[in-house]
């Protein structure tokens, strides 16, 4: 792999130092304010992000977790399309760049604009694209825009909207996922991993459908979503390495946590879904791998995988949460 090619470990890097001349406290009261605005009920019209102190918390409590949820749903469009690559990449909503920073990552060479209502995010996402060694990233264009209703968007190969939609209210959310499916050829969505962030994800999903785009992850099929309203979401989980912010305001001493995410990958041009995916962490008994799955014939499933599958059975043992299934059914 290039050298410049941003990972979860240069991210880290280049956040480092961004908490120097922060005092724990404010940097603590910041983090504090801006877990509130993201678990309220009520959207705002306004930029969550005021200063460089609320940008600065955000940034190194919040984008190491939004660019290992990106990236995983990056790496679902490169298993249903291979030999695609973007040239053009727009990023809205996209604060300090985590996203821009995963689709750098995924790709060499995609010339990426980033779109936020937020001027001091955008004024780090800079500082901290020009510290990546990324060219990618470092020659990014960072442009303040009202993200909403009446967003104007250029075509684009791909545009990603990252932990956007829940800031929004009802008609803002349709408005701008109605713009990204008319720029987009490849449309990549995250939303958190709750039920909330889910519904969001299934309105998207179906609007992305209706603008004549087809699925191609998380879902095997572009019909209707089989589990039932109410019942159940589909969420995925990445692995996401604890910085000393982290701890702080969390407490505890682990060097990891789980980032829980929703997501919906939708294409212009031609992509192959996985046959499945699984939905679930495996559990793993002895002489059996139980999978639970969402698949594109029959819908929610669950099927054991024992000794005597064989190769089916060691390959059961070394899958996860979110892989597709069979696993080298990806990119067929």
């Amino acid at each position: 792999m290039n050298a410049t090619l941003p990972t979860a470990q240069s991210l880290r890097a280049a956040l480092a130092g961004l908490l120097d001349g922060l005092p724990p406290k404010q940097a603590t009261q910041a983090v504090d304010r801006l877990i509130a605005s993201y678990r309220g009920e009520t959207p705002t019209d306004a930029p969550i992000l005021r200063d460089r102190s609320d940008v600065v918390a955000y940034a190194a409590y919040r984008m190491p977790a939004t660019f290992e949820a990106v990236r995983s749903a990056l790496d679902a469009l490169v298993e249903a399309a291979p030999d695609w690559t973007p040239a053009t990449h727009t990023d809205v909503g996209g604060g300090t760049g985590a996203a821009s920073w995963a689709v750098a990552g995924a790709w060499e060479g995609p010339a990426t604009t980033v779109l936020d209502w937020a001027e001091p995010a955008l004024a780090l996402g800079r500082e901290l694209a020009r510290a990546s060694g990324s060219p990618g990233l470092r020659d990014a264009r960072w442009e303040r825009a009202r993200i909403g209703a009446a967003l104007e968007l250029a075509q684009a190969d791909l545009v990603t909207v990252s932990y956007v939609l829940k800031e929004l209210t009802a008609a803002a959310r349709t408005e701008l996922v109605d713009a990204v499916a008319a720029a987009g050829q490849a449309v990549v969505i995250v939303e958190p991993g709750t039920p909330d962030g889910y519904a969001r994800i299934i309105e998207a999903r179906d609007r992305l459908i209706a603008a004549g785009l087809r699925i191609a992850a998380p879902c095997p099929h572009s019909a209707a979503c089989p589990i039932e309203p109410g019942a159940d979401w589909c969420h995925f989980s990445a692995r996401v390495s604890r910085s000393s912010l982290h701890r702080q305001v969390k407490g505890g001493s682990l060097s990891h946590e789980d980032e829980k995410f929703s997501y919906v990958v939708a294409t212009r041009f031609p992509a192959a879904p996985a046959p499945a995916r699984i939905t679930r962490r495996p559990q793993i008994r002895k002489g059996q791998v139980l999978l639970e799955l969402c698949t594109r014939e029959e819908g929610l499933a669950r099927t054991t995988v024992t000794k005597r599958h064989g190769e089916q059975y060691r390959a059961a043992r070394n899958v996860a949460w979110g892989d597709p299934w069979p696993p080298d059914s990806a990119g067929d």
